[in-house]
Order: C-alpha cells, then sequence, then structure tokens
C-alpha cells in the first residue's frame, strides 16, 4: 500500500517510515508543515495518508474534508494529542479513518494501517468467525432480545460468544442468565496483557455448553477502562476462538463503537415503525456512509412490525434510503415472557413466529457462504 507520512518532527517522521517499510508498504516521508496536505495528495494520489496535526487543527480537517470528497478511494488517518470527544467527533465528519494518539506505538500504529489496508483490497479476516452487530436506533427497539436469542439458536449447532458493548448500562446477560458475572469486559481490559484464549474465556459466563457471554461492566464507571485498543485485541481473538461473534452495541457513536463496528461483518441497526425511531436510524445510516462502509454491511431490522401500522415499511424507505429492510412480527407476550423469566425464546414459546424465524436463520447460516440479497435473506420477510 502506498502511504503519504506527513510531519514536523523529523525523528517521529522516521521512527514511523521504518515501521511501515517493515511491513512491506511503499513510503513517501514529507517533513514539513500542514499546509501542503493537499498538495502531496494530488500529486502523490497515496492509498493512504498518515498526518501529524499539529494545533490549531481547523485548517487540516478543512483539507482533508476536500481530499476525502475528491478522492473516496483514499483514506486518512490522524495522529494528534487532542483526543477529546469533540474533536474526533469533527475528525469523523471530515472523512478521517481514525484519530491514533501522537506518541502511537509501532504496533498500534501496524495495526490501524492493516485495517485500513484491509479495507481498501476489500478483505476480511482471515478467521472463520462472523462478527454481527445488533445496535438499537431508540431504547426500547429490540437490539438486545435479537442479538441474544440469535446467539442462543447459532449455539445449538455452532460456537458463539455473545459481547456486551453497552458498557455503562448493559444487561444482555439478564436476557439469558439470573446471575452475576464474575468477571466482565473491564477485567480484561484492566488485565489486556494477559489476554489470551483462557483468559477469555474465564472472563465470560457460559450460558450453553457453546455459548458464552462476555458482559458488560457491573459498575457504569468502569466503562471508560475498555478502549479502542481492547476492542481490536477483544475481537481479534475471539474471532480465532469462536465460529460467530455476537455483539450488543450501544446506543451511542463514539471511538470503541466505532473500533468494534469497524471489524463487523454485519450491522444491524433495529427500529420500530415510529417516527423518533426512523430518525435515529437515518441518522445512523449517515454515519455509516461517512465512515465508509460498504452499503451491504448494514441492513435494517424493524422489530414488532404489524402490517397495520400508521407507518409502513415504505416510508421508512423514504426517510433512510435504499437500506436493505427486514421484519421481525410483534410478538409482545411471548417476548416479555422470556425476557422477564432469563430465558431464551425457544425454551419459553419453541412455536412462537419469531422462533421459527430466528430458528430459520440460524439454520441456513453458513461461514462459507456469502450473502447476496441481504445476511437475512428469505428468511426475514422482506419488505
Amino acid at each position: 500500500m502506498k502511504i503519504a507520512l506527513i510531519s514536523s518532527n523529523k525523528d517521529g517522521l522516521l521512527d514511523a517510515a521504518r515501521t511501515l517499510e517493515a511491513e512491506s508498504h511503499s513510503i513517501i516521508a514529507v517533513e514539513g508543515s500542514n499546509g501542503r496536505i493537499r498538495a502531496i495528495a494530488e500529486q502523490e494520489q497515496p492509498d493512504l495518508l498518515l498526518i501529524e496535526v499539529q494545533h490549531p487543527c481547523t485548517e487540516v480537517l478543512s483539507q482533508v474534508e476536500y481530499i476525502t470528497m475528491q478522492y473516496p478511494g483514499m483514506a486518512v488517518i490522524l495522529l494528534s494529542a487532542n483526543q477529546t470527544p469533540a474533536f474526533l467527533l469533527e475528525a469523523m465528519r471530515a472523512g478521517v479513518r481514525e484519530v491514533l494518539p501522537l506518541l502511537v506505538a509501532p504496533v498500534a500504529l501496524m495495526t490501524a494501517v492493516s485495517r485500513v489496508a484491509a479495507k481498501l483490497t476489500g478483505g476480511q479476516s482471515k478467521s472463520a468467525a462472523k462478527i454481527l452487530a445488533f445496535m438499537s436506533c431508540k431504547g426500547g427497539s429490540g437490539a438486545t432480545f435479537l442479538a441474544t436469542n440469535l446467539g442462543y439458536q447459532l449455539a445449538e449447532t455452532r460456537k458463539v460468544l455473545l459481547i456486551d458493548l453497552n458498557l455503562q448500562f448493559g444487561d444482555a446477560l439478564s436476557f439469558l442468565h439470573d446471575g452475576t458475572p464474575l468477571s466482565t469486559i473491564a477485567n480484561i481490559a484492566q488485565d489486556i496483557r494477559r489476554l489470551d484464549a483462557s483468559f477469555l474465556a474465564a472472563c465470560t459466563v457460559r450460558i450453553t455448553d457453546n455459548y458464552s457471554v462476555l458482559a458488560a461492566p457491573e459498575d457504569p464507571s468502569d466503562a471508560v477502562k475498555v478502549k479502542p485498543a481492547h476492542i481490536d485485541s477483544i475481537l481479534n481473538l475471539a474471532a480465532a476462538q469462536y465460529d460467530f461473534v455476537v455483539i450488543d452495541m450501544a446506543r451511542a457513536i463514539d471511538p470503541v463503537s466505532i473500533r468494534a463496528l469497524d471489524h463487523a461483518y454485519r450491522v444491524f441497526p433495529v427500529l420500530q415503525a415510529g417516527l423518533p425511531y426512523v430518525r435515529n436510524a437515518k441518522k445512523l445510516m449517515d454515519i455509516f456512509t461517512a465512515l465508509g462502509y460498504p452499503k451491504e454491511k448494514t441492513e435494517l431490522i424493524v422489530n414488532r412490525f404489524e402490517k397495520r401500522s400508521e407507518i409502513g415499511i415504505e416510508d421508512i424507505r423514504r426517510l433512510v434510503g435504499s437500506a436493505c429492510i427486514h421484519t421481525v412480527p410483534n410478538s409482545y407476550k411471548d417476548v416479555i415472557a422470556s425476557i422477564n423469566q432469563g430465558d431464551p425464546l425457544i425454551k419459553v414459546a419453541r412455536s412462537n413466529t419469531v422462533s421459527r424465524i430466528l430458528s430459520d436463520f440460524t439454520n441456513a447460516l453458513n461461514p462459507r457462504q456469502e450473502a447476496t440479497r441481504g445476511f437475512f435473506g428469505k428468511l426475514l420477510r422482506r419488505a
């Protein structure tokens, strides 16, 4: 991959160049100010611009936004001491792929560049696992229910890990188990150097022989202990140990959630047929577009759908665009019984329509199969 490095720090520039050249990348190292970013992009046409940002950064983001609009195939990574949420959001809006610390470790730099290279080449993870991310468009959408129950049914024949990434208020474990976890994802983050297959397994709650849950922190304040780099390490290891990794996402877009979404094979925003849900779905779809995700990566699920709903599927399609949309029927009585009992729906009501839909879906899943009509294919009723 052709990479242009731009930095006013000569020593740092040379160190980064040596690190990336060792990975067989073609490097153009430019020592100088950020005022040359646009000219370098136009002259060199690199696959990746790696830019050290000095304050103030308004001019840099303005140039980056122009570059990402004019050259959509060119990725941009910033190195900056500013890691505030406001700056990260501005950078994302400008089309920046990632913002790394100014004094980034070589391994973290190589990992970030490898992610860009995989995206540019259309590469998928070499592991057998498929990572599926479920995200509520609004509270009460039913994403946690769908994620936990899909994982349970997948685990009848496959090895599955569910990760609760709702770090402050996650309760995915309670949908399947009535106990308190001895360890959570925060414990892994605190001791990330110990992370291996045994440590990961020891930190999970085992629901069945094939189904485990890595719970969210019990104390909401522990959420800050989980960093984007931890997500990389956990998902890379999990993808090598399990057949499927199901992620129950928080309803937020931040560096941690973006890192998890980057790893996902499919992202399923879950909504209901109400205007607040649809508006939030539209915002999510716009963010995913800004992040450079291909259209086929995201598929909407309209949960608790009723044909006589005031807002129909065509209304949703007009608001959110040409996304793939699936529906799951309303089955409130059995679903709420399942949630209250802490048991999967298939154990509470195996003949329920939602249970049958999820059963058909899991039976059709195949790690070697590439979806051509959308990941849910014919199994969920296409709008």
